[in-house]
């Protein structure tokens, strides 16, 4: 059994562990907050930049686009895809990368011929350890992202769709719908569908004419890559939200935890302590006793 000095050592550590649990808690709760806002600010522009490819759509009953599927049917792609992975740069963090990468590993079990392309020091090295080949590394971390770092992956993937290596494009990142719901999303970026900006059970179509310079086509090309920038990027922070919620779920555990081993810890230092007083009160009861005694058959 440990002795009390051994105990209060160990207490000792769990309360310096905690504090260190504390303060990532504190770190990745302001990180959150700040990302959301990010996003917040940004999100006007993203939503005028869909509300305008809407109101072309919505004009136009066919466009030539080679960012869209054609207006009849959707069929099926079969060539090669990209896919964009976004994991974090470290653990700690419960179950979020290997949510991920578990969703990861399903999709190229599905569809094995793709190009990956990697966000976060965590996919990274999954992958290579695995000897999975990765196409591209973006070697930025995958703290604080911003929209520039989003521009620039676009424009990457942009070039492997517009030069025919790729036939889709996918995006594999976590979507944090409330503080207690997070999972991983596949979705694909490109080509789009007119489904995606126009339901036509419930958008009317607007009759007067528009005009563009110099054709509808180019109007719906430069659109896009703007669009696009911006799922990126709120890929990116909802991925970015997710991680710090799973790391302030994980330290809130890890602090719980941290409680329950001191409480247990603070009943066996009792235990012991108690347990000497005791005997040391029972050493003194018999030393006074025999005392006594010797003392009587003395007198006697």
């Amino acid at each position: 059994m440990a002795n009390t000095k051994e105990i209060k050592e160990r207490m000792k550590s769990v309360r310096d562990t905690q504090k260190i649990t504390n303060a990532m808690y504190l770190i990745a709760s302001m990180k959150m907050r700040k990302a959301k806002q990010d996003l917040d600010n940004t999100r006007p522009y993203m939503d005028a930049v869909a509300s305008e490819i809407k109101r072309i759509l919505r004009t136009q009953d066919h466009i030539d686009s080679k960012y869209f599927y054609p207006d009849e049917n959707e069929p099926p792609l079969s060539g090669t895809y990209a896919m964009l992975v976004i994991t974090a740069d470290k653990g700690l963090a419960g179950a979020y990368n290997q949510n991920i990468l578990k969703k990861a590993e399903e999709t190229l079990k599905n569809h094995p011929d793709f190009k990956l392309f990697v966000v976060g020091e965590y996919g990274r090295q999954y992958f290579t350890r695995r000897h999975i080949p990765i196409e591209k590394n973006f070697l930025y971390t995958a703290q604080n992202p911003s929209i520039e770092r989003a521009r620039e992956i676009n424009l990457e993937l942009q070039r492997v769709y517009d030069s025919g290596e790729v036939e889709k494009i996918y995006v594999l990142y976590t979507n944090m719908k409330n503080g207690m719901v997070m999972e991983p999303v596949v979705y694909r970026l490109l080509p789009f569908h007119r489904s995606n900006f126009v339901s036509p059970t419930v958008e009317k179509k607007i009759k007067q004419p528009f005009e563009f310079v110099p054709s509808v086509e180019e109007a719906i090309n430069g659109l896009v890559p703007s669009y696009m920038t911006g799922y990126i990027y709120s890929a990116l922070v909802d991925s970015f939200c997710s991680e710090q919620n799973a790391r302030m779920t994980a330290m809130s555990s890890a602090n719980d935890n941290a409680n329950e081993v001191l409480a247990q810890l603070g009943k066996e230092y009792n235990e012991i302590r108690q347990s000497v007083i005791t005997q040391e009160i029972t050493e003194v009861t018999s030393g006074a006793k025999a005392l006594r005694r010797n003392r009587k058959e003395r007198e006697a």
